[in-house]
């Protein structure tokens, strides 16, 4: 008789280019996905667990389209997949892996227990391309530099992309299962999420659709229009990979075509590629930098870690009067997402024209970003404050006037995002009004605030912050 096989779903919600479900179809029985919602689920921030139910959604659907379903159980999957086993009688279970410290602990603990009782349990790879274990330095270590890793990877291998399976094999019976809707994953984001919700490209079609689009029209001009946040010229792919509607070698692979046919931005997006693998490469090796200093040197720096300061408030709310920071801000909490120079430049000044600490900032962007990463968020807040694997001296201080001066000559990205200061403002602009706590007490009748920190005050001030410390 074939046997069943479980495949835990986690950050892979998708059909094609997914090896623990295709090894589970090819191991010829029964297949059952199941979704475990645990404490890492609930612990997640407003905007990312919507994102997450409206995939978990998603990708249900696609697995009804091959004949499959996906169960849904909520608990530690320690005692939640052995139960499972024991309720269905698989005699397999298959997932891909999982590299923050608590997700390889707990997926450890689960593979020890399942061989202990005698049932095969596999996990694959597929959230990244290259795995932490296996890029290396001449000397053994692990890379503390971009660069230098990216050399090592660049012209690695990739495994060609899984095809999706034209079906699923479903058990006689059903194991029962939780719904959706008693999850209320969205319960969190309150009235912003209808205002989120024309931006999301939910699932893996239109992650597909996002690729091909992107390859056909951007990527060859993208080496200088992802700097430019007026333009919409990135591949907005973040949002998908983050809950793995698409794989990384898909991407990578598309990225070759592309600079096979001399697109010459297609580099740079690779590079993004495996910037998004060093973070993870990172988290794999100094898990600290998910919550502690990665240079431990920083420790005792004097940040300041109260979020009731009005300056921080100011920063959260886009009120801080300084135009690029404010339409940054304002556009994380109208679409969910951040462009990436925008998030520089907010990151910076709260980090050193405010002093504050980047915990600060890590912590609302989990809140607030429908793409969030644990390993980039960290990495990124990190190298924005000095306090990580930044080869640019720790001194740099980004002046969020004179960027704005250089990236958005137009006021294109500020106009779309700030309306106060505008007779006829920007749709987009006002819809922020309608999608932040009505606690706030905001208007866009409101009179644009007058900067909280000049650009050179607060710039003497970090400067002379550093020069007291012996870095």
């Amino acid at each position: 008789m074939a046997e069943t096989t479980l495949v835990w779903i986690r950050r892979d919600l998708r059909l094609s280019d997914h090896a623990a479900l295709s090894a589970a179809v090819k191991r010829g029985g029964p297949v059952i996905p199941v979704f475990i919602r645990d404490d890492a689920v609930d612990g997640l921030g407003a905007a990312p667990k919507w994102r997450l139910g409206l995939g978990l959604e998603s990708f249900a659907e696609a697995l009804e389209g091959v004949g499959s379903r996906l169960v849904l159980r909520s608990g530690d999957a320690r005692a939640v997949i052995p139960a499972l086993v024991e309720e269905t009688g698989a005699t397999a279970v298959y997932w891909q892996r999982a590299y923050d410290p608590d997700a390889v602990e707990r997926d450890s603990d689960v593979k020890a227990a399942l061989k202990k009782a005698g049932i095969e349990a596999e996990s694959f790879t597929g959230h990244l391309m290259f795995e932490p274990w296996t890029v290396e330095t001449k000397q053994g270590a692990f890379y503390k530099v971009y660069t230098p890793f990216w050399k090592a990877v660049r012209d690695r291998s990739v495994d060609k992309p899984l095809s999706a399976p034209s079906s699923v094999p479903a058990p006689e019976t059903w194991p029962d299962s939780d719904t959706l809707e008693d999850w209320a994953l969205d319960a969190e984001m309150d009235r912003g999420a209808q205002i989120v919700r024309p931006f999301v490209q939910l699932g893996e079609a239109a992650a597909q659709s996002r690729l091909g689009a992107f390859m056909a029209s951007k990527v060859a001009e993208y080496d200088t229009t992802r700097d430019i946040p007026g333009v919409d010229g990135t591949s907005n792919l973040s949002e998908n990979l983050s809950l793995g509607e698409i794989s990384p070698a898909q991407c990578w692979h598309a990225g070759q075509r592309a600079l096979d046919e001399g697109k010459a931005g297609a580099e740079t997006f690779l590079k993004e590629l495996v910037w998004r693998e060093f973070a993870y490469h990172l988290m794999w090796h100094t898990p600290r930098i998910l919550s502690d200093n990665w240079r431990e040197e920083w420790e005792a720096f004097p940040w300041n870690e109260d979020e009731r300061k009005a300056e921080v408030k100011a920063w959260k709310q886009g009120r801080t009067g300084i135009r690029f920071v404010d339409a940054a801000m304002r556009e994380m909490y109208v679409t969910g997402r951040m462009h990436n120079r925008g998030r520089m430049i907010v990151a910076s000044y709260l980090t050193k024209h405010l002093m504050c600490h980047w915990k600060i900032g890590l912590e609302w962007f989990k809140d607030c970003l429908i793409d969030w990463d644990p390993a980039s968020n960290a990495m990124g807040w990190q190298w924005s404050a000095g306090s990580g694997p930044d080869a640019t001296p720790y001194f740099r201080v980004f002046n969020p006037v004179t960027q704005l001066d250089k990236f958005d000559k137009d006021r294109d990205y500020v106009s779309r995002w700030i309306a106060e200061e505008y007779e006829n403002p920007h749709e987009d602009a006002l819809a922020y009004f309608d999608a932040i706590p009505k606690s706030w007490n905001m208007s866009p009748e409101d009179a644009y605030p007058e900067p909280i920190v000049a650009p050179d005050e607060g710039r003497k001030r970090a400067l002379s912050a550093y020069e007291d410390r012996d870095f």
